[in-house]
């Protein structure tokens, strides 16, 4: 009797995924290839080759914050596999012509290529990139957004603030600082003469409207903290991704909101 077929070795099969996401880097491989690093709906962050990338048929459609259908194939779980992608979107032409915008998207994808475990879906994360994203330099008060996502993006990776009542005493009103150790609100009353050593919880940090520059600025010191000591420590990173800081410039020096 012929034994019976047990499939094919693990070494001759085909894996293979198809999926859309937010292409985050690329860099050059060989002659005519990119790796491309992107941030998918139910496969998370992902690097694989795409062949011919630097094409003028495809390069073209790799600029970080676009769009694409892509499908993945290794013949290994663990190998680094190629890409075949279709675009679906630019967002290029959305934000060239408001340099805030611009550096906040580059600001986005730089902080997921940073933070983001390799294979590991963040399908609520995602969720909120999009939203983000797809506004910039659209939309008036996107800033205030983008101050949410950074928040997001905290939660999403164990380092939740928490907001909603004061840590020493409990009370949910007049909540106008952050612990810088334990990430929760504290009241005024409960600062006492801790104050100056407290960051600032403005109103646009907890989904506030409307909201000005300085609110902003604001929020984005709290949340750059906890990056910083947090996420990047866990990483053993000592600093955050440039573009942030260029994002924090370029808000600085066209002061809206």
């Amino acid at each position: 009797m012929p034994p019976s077929y047990a499939g094919p070795k693990k070494e001759d099969r085909q894996l293979d995924w198809r999926d859309e996401g937010v292409l985050l880097t690329t860099r050059t491989h060989g002659e005519t290839s990119v790796i491309a690093e992107v941030f998918t709906a139910t496969h998370g962050r992902h690097v694989g080759v795409v062949r011919g990338g630097i094409s003028r048929r495809l390069a073209p459609h790799l600029q970080s914050g676009a769009q694409l259908d892509m499908t993945w194939r290794a013949r290994l779980e663990e190998h680094l596999g190629t890409f075949t992608v279709e675009p679906l979107k630019s967002r290029s032409a959305q934000v060239m012509g408001d340099r805030q915008a611009l550096a906040a998207l580059n600001a986005v994808c730089a902080l997921l290529s940073f933070s983001l475990p390799e294979r590991e879906a963040h399908p609520g994360l995602y969720a909120a990139t999009i939203a983000l994203v797809d506004i910039l330099g659209a939309e008036d008060g996107w800033q205030r957004v983008y101050l949410q996502w950074e928040r997001a993006l905290l939660a999403d990776l164990g380092f939740a603030l928490d907001l909603d009542e004061c840590a020493v005493t409990g009370a949910t009103e007049d909540l106008i600082y952050v612990s810088p150790r334990t990430g929760r609100a504290v009241s005024s009353e409960g600062a006492g003469t801790y104050a100056d050593r407290l960051l600032p919880l403005p109103p646009a940090l907890k989904g506030a409207v409307p909201v000005d520059a300085a609110e902003i600025a604001d929020g984005l010191r709290t949340t750059g903290h906890f990056l910083k000591s947090g996420l990047a420590a866990s990483l053993g990173k000592d600093d955050l991704p440039a573009a942030r800081q260029r994002f924090l410039d370029a808000l600085s020096s066209q002061g809206r909101a």
